[in-house]
């Protein structure tokens, strides 16, 4: 009989890899992916448990897809990922609706796991963590001109308030020539941009080669044909070599964007936190990279409420992201996590205080952001098309990741497809959104 499995993949691009990996397992052994939970016989839940924001939406995910069990619409529901791989057991005692929970390890017996879910067999199974597969073939979720490519997994760092080096094992990079094989693969197929990720882009390659070799990964990426833009996420700010701000300033492919999670600026902060930097230091090295580099694009994180953090270092935070003047920012309160140091720490902040300074902090950056793109009217950038929706096309230049940024909403007077690059001239701002016409009418 041929089943059909759907899949809901939270969190992050790391584990949406995961996913897309599993469905073409699911796929080459004769199961239908299909999109819609209702046309299901097996539904995946693929979850994230980073922090509590993250965890009750993966609960909720999974008492909804359960639902459609109870009601005879789906056969069988089974639980992947972080949060499976991080509360194992509980999630089969507290959902006995679930059929399956399993861990990340057991990634590559997703199949045998589906089929018993719908024989009725319930499974639990956590095999080691790095028995995950990084360089399976993929059922890419993405839309065709753009992909994510993950170049390793698991961390090493341990950052005192995080649970990923729990949940996804020690630094594990895959080798340059299965990275490269690939992304050529990726092309071949139409891939025009490719997102570097992992949990610590910059380390790549250490564990391997006894050296960072992300620069070297970069030098072979820019070679292959039919992929222009490389993106990346997730470098950490210790390992950002003058080598690789010279490379990104050099190589046109490299996109001017880089994804920093610098978390704090307080060097007091940053240390109870298992992280180097200061306030100085941080800033010496943005200004290197803005030096060195031409129109960066900088996208960074800050984690606000950390254990005694005071109203003083909230403060220079403040300071900080007002005078860094960040591209694209994020911020996220603290969030004490099981099993790590943080947990317990003394001094915990309410959480109406962390709420209210990471609304402040947001505020803040929302101006930053605004006169951003008011400068950027009357310039004209490198688009490519993402979408076409209500007569007008919708794309990004270099300034935008995929999925988590703001894009350039413009017109054109010829017909584009989906992936075409083009020149867009920016007329005018409408909040995040840049707005702006095609003006050179030709492909890039």
């Amino acid at each position: 009989m041929n089943f059909k499995v759907g899949m809901i993949s939270l969190g992050c691009p790391k584990n949406q890899v995961d996913g897309e990996i599993l469905l073409n397992k699911l796929k080459e052994s004769g199961f239908t992916p299909v999109s819609s939970i209702e046309e299901s016989d097996v539904v995946i839940v693929n979850t994230c448990g980073f922090i509590e924001d993250a965890k009750r939406e993966a609960i909720e995910t999974i008492l909804e897809v359960a639902e459609y069990k109870k009601a005879g619409i789906i056969r069988a529901v089974v639980v992947t990922g972080c949060l499976a791989e991080r509360y194992r057991d509980e999630i089969i005692k507290e959902m006995p609706e679930v059929d399956a929970v399993v861990g990340i390890g057991a990634n590559s017996d997703i199949v045998k796991i589906c089929q018993k879910a719908l024989c009725g067999i319930t499974t639990a199974f956590y095999p080691d963590k790095c028995n995950l597969p990084l360089d399976d073939k993929r059922l890419l979720s993405t839309p065709p001109h753009w992909a994510y490519l993950r170049i390793s997994d698991g961390c090493d760092n341990k950052c005192s308030y995080c649970a990923i080096p729990s949940i996804r094992g020690p630094f594990r990079s895959r080798t340059e020539e299965s990275i490269v094989k690939e992304a050529e693969s990726l092309a071949e197929n139409g891939v025009k941009e490719i997102i570097l990720i992992a949990q610590d882009t910059t380390k790549y390659g250490y564990d391997l080669y006894g050296e960072y070799r992300l620069a070297s990964l970069l030098r072979k990426l820019v070679e292959i044909n039919g992929i222009e833009w490389i993106r990346l996420f997730y470098c950490y700010p210790d390992r950002i070599t003058d080598e690789l701000i010279e490379l990104i300033a050099s190589e046109e492919k490299i996109c001017s964007y880089i994804d920093i999670p610098l978390q704090h600026c307080n060097r007091e902060v940053l240390r109870a936190m298992n992280r180097s930097g200061s306030y100085d230091e941080l800033k010496e090295l943005l200004k290197k990279m803005r030096d060195k580099i031409d129109g960066l694009s900088i996208r960074t994180t800050f984690m606000v409420g950390f254990p005694g953090e005071t109203d003083e270092q909230f403060e220079e935070l403040c300071r900080f992201v007002k005078e860094m003047k960040f591209d694209k920012m994020g911020c996220f309160a603290f969030s004490p996590e099981e099993d790590t140091p943080a947990f317990d720490m003394e001094n915990q902040i309410d959480d109406e205080v962390k709420q209210r300074r990471a609304e402040v902090l947001m505020n803040t950056q929302y101006y930053i952001s605004e006169e951003a793109n008011k400068n950027r009217i009357g310039k004209t950038y490198k688009t490519i098309v993402d979408s076409f929706e209500n007569g007008k096309y919708i794309g990004r230049s270099y300034l935008d990741s995929p999925e988590i940024d703001a894009g350039i909403i413009f017109t054109s007077k010829r017909t584009l497809k989906i992936g075409d690059f083009v020149n867009v001239k920016i007329n005018s701002v409408s909040d995040y959104d840049l707005i702006g016409e095609n003006t050179d009418e030709c492909s890039q």
